[in-house]
């Protein structure tokens, strides 16, 4: 039985997906290549679609790679924990999105 909750991040990653398109799929690609939770098992491609619907939307109030990596620590923390918050690979991803976020075309 799906509850309530489950239903709001179905609801909120299908509009993210939506309205990102293809810069959802590479933030999710991105978070699934450096896998900070220890999840990806190469079958599960979208495992970290949640996360990317929320933290797409952050990034537009983001001014530098340090920005990003506040949104990816505190994302992380909020659907894993501490641990994969803090983990030193988080850097590289802020990287990746910054850089991603920067060049994407309008």
């Amino acid at each position: 039985m799906i509850n309530r909750n489950q239903k709001e991040t179905a609801a909120s990653r299908a509009k993210a997906k939506k309205e990102y398109g293809k810069l959802f799929d590479a933030v999710s690609g991105i978070l699934f290549q450096h896998d900070p939770a220890g999840v990806n098992f190469d079958f599960n491609k979208d495992e970290y679609d949640i996360e990317a619907g929320t933290i797409l939307p952050r990034l537009k109030n983001c001014r530098s790679e340090e920005d990003v990596l506040i949104v990816i620590r505190e994302e992380l923390q909020k659907w894993f924990d501490d641990e994969t918050a803090a983990r030193e690979q988080n850097k590289e991803i802020a990287k990746e999105l910054w850089d991603l976020w920067r060049n994407r075309e309008f």
